[in-house]
């Protein structure tokens, strides 16, 4: 991993200026000693490094990708074997509807950036299968999803590992048509852009270049 300069500590409302590089230091420790005593100790290390530039980072892209929310750092262990109690990122998610929007992460590797649906009821996938399935809509999804992935986004979700039901093997959009979620983003590696208010720049033309996508699904999958 390339280190760099500490970049911005102190936002406090202020512009953003880029993450500290306490923040990927934060979360390789938080990878390291995922317990109750690590985060109690460095909850300050996380307030600063963290929450405040990430908090900055949302309010310069809500202007144009309207309001951005940060996700909670507990994990939901109800349901799961691992009972790790923290995060080991910081997401943030701007909403067109519900389950599909524009979402950046922060974690111990660098800067994650992209956008799509990343829930959806029974019924939206219906719709979403459907959409998919016309020739004049589908089509225009299997041009967007080509084009992110030749621009170097991985293209990603849930999906089924057959053929829904109802869809021949052959059809045209067949691994589309799998999905129960689709998304695409891109991942930065903590290089020294990223302690600078360029980190904006790279997430905004990011957000920008999956719009299209975000665009088709907020159209076609809206609750």
């Amino acid at each position: 991993m390339t280190r760099a300069g500490n970049g911005a500590w102190q936002h406090g409302g202020m512009a953003f200026r880029g993450f500290p590089d306490e923040a990927f230091i934060f979360y390789e420790g938080l990878a390291a000693d995922n317990s109750k005593t690590y985060w109690t100790r460095h909850r300050s290390l996380y307030e600063q490094a963290v929450r405040e530039p990430m908090t900055a980072l949302g309010e310069e892209l809500a202007a144009e990708f309207g309001p951005v929310r940060l996700f909670r750092p507990y994990r939901d262990v109800r349901f799961t074997r691992d009972k790790s109690p923290y995060k080991t990122h910081q997401g943030a998610y701007a909403p067109t509807v519900e389950g599909i929007g524009y979402y950046v992460e922060l974690d111990a590797q660098g800067l994650y950036a992209g956008g799509g649906l990343y829930h959806a009821s029974s019924e939206r996938i219906g719709r979403f299968r459907a959409a998919v399935d016309d020739e004049t809509t589908g089509a225009a999804l299997a041009g967007v999803v080509a084009a992110l992935d030749a621009a170097g986004y991985a293209i990603e979700g849930d999906r089924l590992k057959t053929r829904p039901r109802g869809f021949a093997a052959g059809h045209p959009r067949i691994e589309l048509l799998r999905h129960r979620s689709l998304y695409a983003g891109r991942r930065f590696e903590p290089e020294p852009w990223v302690y600078t208010e360029e980190a904006l720049t790279r997430v905004r033309d990011a957000w920008r270049e999956v719009r299209p996508l975000v665009d088709w699904l907020t159209t076609h999958v809206k609750p």
